[in-house]
């Protein structure tokens, strides 16, 4: 199963990412997970030991050079299009139970994109954990799908869109899934979140009224506290975790 997370900036996509990765962990399921959102800390969220410590592949610039055979930072020139990325899973995810964890971290681009070393290095790396790999993958991304190819997108299992009841995060899910179209990716849910009740439901299906719904996860002070106290989500928000549980049984 692969599964990738997009959604505005706050609406909660990495505690949810985080969630479904330890529910999976839970039962028993080899698990992948990506974080492939500059801004994002997957790893604390999960509960890695040592974080903080998790090096963004985008920074590995030794590495980068060595597999691409191109100076990391320069544009244009001859690279590889198709370094070997095959062992950096196990070479350098940080692990817990049964999860393996990447940072991708970001690439700084200009107007039009970037097509240089690191950010060919890390669309290899997202084709083969999407393509070859066989454990579960969660893929935590930016509030887009720019990671996402066209080959990638095909073997995505569903694109999960994490809303919140408000005006931007609907647009935001609107964009995605325009976004997501142009690759023929089709297969997407949405999860709402923080919601306080029935007129919160409401909103959302209202808005979206297109959208298939997976979920509604409730707005929960043990998110906020955990949060507050360093510890993963996880181990706090019960009734979080009881409805991330059903959605996995649903998908």
């Amino acid at each position: 199963m692969k599964i990738a997370v997009s959604g505005k900036g706050g609406v909660g996509k990495t505690t949810f990412s985080a969630l479904l990765i330890r529910t999976l962990d839970e039962q028993g399921k080899k698990v992948l997970a990506i974080d492939a959102d500059p801004d994002a800390n997957l790893a604390s969220a999960v509960g890695v030991p040592g974080a903080e410590d998790v090096v963004p592949i985008s920074d590995m610039k030794e590495l980068i050079y060595e597999r691409t055979e191109a100076k990391p930072g320069s544009v244009g020139g001859f690279f590889k299009l198709n370094p070997r990325v095959d062992d950096l899973p196990e070479a350098l995810s940080a692990k817990l139970n049964n999860i393996k964890l990447m940072r991708l971290g970001g690439v700084k681009k200009g107007g039009g994109g970037c097509i240089c070393p690191e950010s060919t290095m890390l669309k290899a790396l997202i084709n083969h954990v999407i393509l070859a790999r066989d454990e579960v993958v969660i893929l935590d991304m930016e509030a887009g799908i720019e990671h996402l190819g066209r080959a990638t997108a095909m073997a995505v299992d569903k694109l999960i869109v994490v809303v919140e009841p408000g005006r931007r995060s609907i647009e935001t899910a609107r964009h995605i899934r325009q976004l997501a179209s142009e690759i023929k990716l089709s297969r997407i849910a949405v999860v709402g979140n923080k919601i306080r009740g029935d007129k919160d439901k409401e909103f959302l299906q209202k808005n979206l009224p297109d959208f298939d719904f997976l979920g509604f996860i409730p707005y929960d002070d043990a998110l906020i506290e955990a949060d507050l106290d360093g510890k993963p989500p996880f181990e706090k928000a019960d009734d979080a975790k009881a409805v991330v549980k059903g959605m996995l049984d649903k998908l």
